[in-house]
This record gives structure tokens, C-alpha cells and sequence, in this order.
């Protein structure tokens, strides 16, 4: 079984390259859709996290952007917060790989991977990667995104350029969805995998 991650930094189109992968029959392990999932109503983490961060709590469930304007502020309370997620993500991960161990690759998408210093784990590393002035384009047409809140996230991620400097493959998300899936159909082929219609 090939480990591959798929990192980047926000805004350069990772969950849309790994939709790209899922549709050609790679199973995917999503880091943030399952810190959501877990965040959310009724989530295994919203006991933990509220008791931790009660300005984040809304009734019995998570204000998620209460919760990054407190933590994004105070990197003691970023560290706190990634106590309580990291663990459950990593179990989350292995059942992931229990349940795919027969399949010949598994792709995980993993938002910090170098910032964690988590590549070791993996034995390929793809770096997602657009233009900055794409990026913040991007970024900006999100809800709740403001340039001070875009900088904050920034200051957290490493540079692009030192993220494409240690992949061992970049796709570049600039130009048209079609060039995006070629890169994609380059890389699975390049691994020796059968791409699935």
C-alpha cells in the first residue's frame, strides 16, 4: 500500500484535488472533515473542547468560528486545542487504514503536514499550490474570511514555495479543473496505480 499525503496551504485547492483523487478510486482521509465531524453536533470532541474553551460552546454544540477567533489569537490556547484533536484524528486515521488495507494506495489530506512535521509517515507528498494572488481571491470570498483572520492562518502555515521544495510531487491549481485532473492522472499513473472512470 502506497501512504500518500496531500498537503498545501489554505486556499490552493486541496479538497477539490482530493475529490479529484476520490473519483479515480483512491479512498481519502480528510484531517478536517473529520475534525468537523467531530466538532459538531453531538461530536466526540464538543464535551472536551467546550469544557476547555466555554466562549466556544453554542447550546450543545461548537461555534467553529468563535472557536478559530479564540485560538488563532494565543498560540498557548492553539496548542491546547490541538492536545485535545490530534489524538482523535489519529485514531480516526488508523481506523481509516484498517478498513482500506486492501486497497493499493490511500490518500490522506492533511492541511499542517510539515507544519506537524507528519511526512515521515507518508511515503509520497503531494503539495497543492496556486499563485498568492489566487490564493487570497480564494481565500477572501469565504464567509467570515477577513485579511486580518487570512494572516493569522498564514503566519501558522509554512511559505508555499519551502512546501513545494519538499514534495515529491506539486500539482498547480492556477489554470483550468481539466489541467488540475490531468496532473492527477499523471501523478496515479506515475505511481503505478489504474486510475478508476
Amino acid at each position: 500500500m502506497i501512504r500518500i499525503a496531500l498537503t498545501g496551504s489554505i486556499g490552493m485547492g486541496k479538497s477539490t484535488v482530493a475529490r479529484m483523487f476520490a473519483a479515480a478510486g483512491v479512498p481519502v482521509f480528510d484531517a478536517d472533515s473529520e475534525v468537523r465531524r467531530m466538532q459538531g453536533p453531538g461530536g466526540s470532541l464538543v464535551a472536551a473542547i467546550g469544557a476547555a474553551f466555554p466562549g466556544a460552546l453554542a447550546g450543545r454544540a461548537l461555534d467553529r468560528e468563535r472557536l478559530a477567533s479564540i485560538v488563532l489569537a494565543d498560540p498557548a490556547k492553539l496548542a491546547e486545542l490541538e492536545a485535545i484533536t490530534h489524538p482523535a484524528v489519529a485514531v480516526a486515521r488508523a481506523e481509516f487504514i484498517a478498513r482500506n488495507q486492501h486497497e493499493p494506495a490511500l490518500l490522506f489530506d492533511i492541511p499542517l503536514l510539515f507544519e506537524i512535521k507528519g511526512e515521515e509517515a507518508f511515503d509520497k507528498v503531494i503539495v497543492v499550490s496556486a499563485p498568492a494572488d489566487e490564493q487570497r481571491r480564494r481565500v477572501l470570498k469565504r464567509p467570515g474570511m477577513t485579511e486580518a483572520r487570512l494572516a493569522a492562518i498564514r503566519a501558522r502555515q509554512l511559505p508555499d514555495a519551502d512546501k513545494r521544495g519538499r514534495a515529491d510531487f506539486v500539482i498547480d491549481t492556477a489554470g483550468e479543473l481539466s489541467t488540475t485532473e490531468a496532473q492527477v492522472r499523471d501523478i496515479i499513473a506515475c505511481l503505478g496505480l489504474a486510475a478508476r472512470d
